[in-house]
C-alpha cells in the first residue's frame, strides 16, 4: 500500500484575495480602536500565530485573549496614531503607525508595523516590530534625547508601555504619593498593580529617567501648581518639603533642570 506524502495547501493569494483582505483587516482594526476584546479574538484563526518581536515572543491563540486584554486602550479616545494608510496585497496587509508614551519629563514613541497575513477570512499570522524613534522632551541646552530601550523581558509590548504610563501619571495625580518624601519604588508598585520591574523598565529604559528623577519632577508640578494658585506668601523652601522633597539640594537641583532658572530668579519674574 502506497501512501502519497501531505502537500500543504498554498495561501490563496493574489489580486482576487485583496479584498477579501483588506475587509478583514478593518474589521479588525476597528474593534481595537472600539475596544471590542470579543471582536478582536473572533477573526483570530485557531492556529494564529503572533510575532511580538519586540517582547522576543510567539503567542498561540491560547494566548492571545490575555494579550490583546492588557493591549486594547483602557479609555474611549485613546488611539493609535497611523502613519501611513493600510496597506494590503493578497493575503497580507501591512501597517504602520505610532504608539505614543507620556511620562515625566515628556514624550517618547514607538514606531510600529505590523505585517498581517489572512486565510479562510481570519487572522492567520501577525507579525509585529516596534522601535522606540524619538523622546520629544527637550532639555535646557534644547537637545531632544533619542533613546533605544533593550528588548523587553518582562512581556511588555509598546501598547502595555504605553497603559503603564498612562496608570502610573493617573495614580500620581490622583494619590499624589510624591507628597511623602519617604516614598520609593516598592510603594509605587504595590499600589499602581504592576511589579517593581516593570515600573523600573518603564522609566529607565523607554523615558529614560530614574525613579527619583520622575518622582520629584511631580513634586516641582505639585510646587508649581501651588504658586500659580497664589500660595506666594509661604517661604519657597517651605513650599518645597511640602511638595516632598527631602532637601533642598535636591529641590533647587530639580527646579533648575526643568525651568532653567533657580527659584530666585522665577519668583523675581512672576
Amino acid at each position: 500500500m502506497h501512501y502519497r506524502p501531505m502537500i500543504a495547501q498554498p495561501f490563496p493569494d493574489g489580486p482576487e484575495q485583496t479584498p477579501l483582505t483588506a475587509d478583514v483587516v478593518m474589521r479588525y482594526h476597528l474593534c481595537w480602536k472600539q475596544r471590542d476584546l470579543d471582536g478582536v479574538m473572533a477573526l483570530y484563526h485557531p492556529g494564529a500565530r503572533y510575532h511580538d518581536f519586540f517582547q522576543d515572543r510567539v503567542l498561540d491563540h491560547t494566548q492571545l485573549r490575555d494579550y490583546v486584554t492588557v493591549c486594547l486602550p483602557h479609555q474611549a479616545g485613546e488611539d493609535i496614531v497611523h502613519s501611513d494608510r493600510i496597506r494590503v496585497d493578497g493575503c497580507k496587509a501591512f501597517i504602520q503607525y505610532q504608539v505614543t508614551v507620556q511620562g515625566g519629563d515628556g514624550l517618547v514613541a514607538f514606531q510600529s508595523s505590523e505585517v498581517i497575513t489572512v486565510r479562510d477570512d481570519l487572522i492567520w499570522q501577525v507579525n509585529e516590530y516596534a522601535t522606540l524613534v524619538r523622546q520629544s522632551a527637550v532639555g535646557v541646552a534644547g537637545v531632544s534625547d533619542p533613546r533605544r530601550p533593550a528588548t523587553s523581558r518582562l512581556g511588555l509590548s509598546p501598547r502595555q508601555l504605553s497603559t503603564m504610563a498612562q496608570d502610573l501619571e493617573q495614580y500620581f495625580q490622583r494619590r499624589r504619593p510624591y507628597l511623602d518624601p519617604a516614598l520609593d519604588l516598592q510603594q509605587v508598585a504595590s499600589e499602581s498593580g504592576y511589579s517593581r520591574n516593570q515600573i523600573s523598565y518603564l522609566l529607565n529604559q523607554v523615558l529614560g529617567q530614574s525613579f527619583y528623577r520622575y518622582v520629584n519632577h511631580a513634586r516641582l508640578q505639585h510646587l508649581l501648581g501651588q504658586l500659580q494658585a497664589g500660595s506666594t506668601g509661604a517661604r519657597i523652601d517651605a513650599l518645597a518639603f511640602a511638595a516632598g522633597f527631602n532637601s533642598l539640594s535636591a529641590f533647587y537641583k530639580c527646579f533648575r533642570e526643568h525651568t532653567g532658572r533657580s527659584p530666585k530668579a522665577f519668583l523675581s519674574q512672576k
